[in-house]
């Protein structure tokens, strides 16, 4: 993902507001970067920003395979669906759904209307929870699951849906220093062995720093890119 003098911001109509400005960097395969920053600077509208939830405000967003967009193009949400996958803080409610019913979700993009899995698709299903371990919780039910396996179990889905990036706002919100550990370790594992551009955002910078290949940090509508030693200057 490559990403040129892109502003990031809100659209009313009094306007538009810009959070951060002119940035220019790129995500690259096979790495973990962490993005931090205090809160309301634009981390989580940037996230939004490159997943094709919200437009550019400038600048284009460059997804490979010769897919742009723009200020005024967008991307196809089955198109960017193969692209980019997404795992939000705020999870969806799935009750009464089992572990593996929610993984499979994430293959989505490439079934027929009725959602049925080919027995190539069941294959990935049961490998992305192998990625991550959870293949012993499979026929266990969402809200039988602590949040540190929940998240697992949304990271196993996203890796199900098979894109090269995948994008995480605050995934180790909400869980015991533990679980934060485990988590942090295994996205740095999968974006290293799977070859995946993974970019998360955190406030947790001791983390970030032991794990993160590298580290954006947004201050003052700006966008440091390679900004470990800067970011270390702030504990």
């Amino acid at each position: 993902m490559v990403i040129e003098h892109v502003d990031v911001g809100y659209r009313s109509a009094n306007g538009s507001k810009i959070l951060v400005a002119d940035i220019c960097a790129s995500l690259m395969p096979a790495s973990l970067v962490a993005l931090v920053g205090r809160n309301g600077t634009g981390k989580s509208t940037l996230l939004r920003t490159l997943a094709g939830f919200l437009p550019p405000l400038a600048g284009t967003i460059s997804m490979g395979q010769g897919i742009v967009f723009t200020t005024s193009k967008k991307v196809q949400p089955h198109t960017l669906a193969k692209l980019v996958s997404v795992v939000l803080t705020n999870r969806p409610a799935l009750s009464n759904l089992r572990v593996e019913e929610v993984v499979a979700l994430g293959r989505s993009p490439y079934t027929n209307f009725w959602g049925t899995l080919t027995s190539a698709d069941q294959n990935i299903v049961s490998e992305a929870m192998r990625l991550v371990g959870i293949c012993n919780l499979k026929d266990r039910q969402m809200q039988a699951l602590s949040d540190g396996e929940q998240q697992k179990v949304f990271l196993a889905k996203a890796l199900a849906q098979q894109t090269p990036v995948i994008l995480l706002d605050e995934p180790t919100a909400f869980l015991d220093y533990q679980s934060k550990k485990e988590v942090m370790h295994l996205l740095s594992q999968l974006a290293h062995n799977e070859g995946k551009s993974i970019l998360l955002s955190t406030h947790d910078i001791p983390q970030a720093i032991a794990v993160a290949d590298n580290i954006w940090y947004i201050e003052e509508g700006r966008l440091f890119t390679n900004a470990i030693e800067k970011v270390k200057s702030l504990i």
